[in-house]
């Protein structure tokens, strides 16, 4: 197993956290209530890793993260994932994710489509729930039949991935219901 560092930066959402290895980018966390919580997160997949400054590729990427979350429709699709310890299928899942562009969607059936079949659609709504570099690969450009914004594991929620469509432009088809 190559050796893993982490970093924390600031985003118009909050502060981000971001792992690597000598292969690419591992994780990256979106904000939660707290540095320490965020911190967390990373750590429950990886273990406590060591805080380092992040070198020039990682920085390439936290400088896309930043300028996407600030709606500046940033390609991300150069930088580098290493997708090792996740399924086939989910590395399927991910690789077409990361073809939407900023202000694009597709939905889950439109993915599972393209994987084997639409039945596959909870499938790829599992795998985007545990993707491991958010952002990058921008599940949150996923939404459910309809336009309907489905799910997002992050902080907030179905809040956050709206926020981030908006930066983006995208058109979503959701009228919040009387509970939420």
């Amino acid at each position: 197993m190559t050796a893993h560092s982490t970093t924390m930066f600031d985003t118009a959402l909050g502060r981000c956290g971001i792992a690597w290895g000598d292969r690419g980018i591992v994780a990256v966390q979106l904000p939660q209530p707290s540095d320490a919580q965020t911190r967390a997160r990373i750590s429950q997949r990886y273990g406590d890793l060591p805080e380092r400054a992040p070198p020039p590729d990682v920085q390439h990427a936290i400088d896309g993260i930043v300028a996407l979350i600030a709606g500046e429709p940033v390609d991300l699709t150069d930088i580098p994932v290493d997708l090792t310890d996740v399924s086939d299928f989910q590395r399927g899942v991910y690789t077409i994710t990361r073809t939407i562009a900023p202000g694009r969607t597709l939905s889950y059936g439109d993915i599972a489509k393209q994987l084997g079949g639409v039945g596959l659609s909870r499938e790829v709504g599992q795998a985007l729930g545990r993707n491991p570099v958010p952002i990058i690969v921008p599940c949150h450009r996923v939404l459910a039949a309809g336009g309907k914004p489905g799910g997002f594991s992050a902080n907030g929620g179905v809040a956050t991935k709206l926020k981030l469509l908006a930066i983006e432009g995208a058109v979503v088809n959701y009228t919040p219901s009387l509970f939420e």
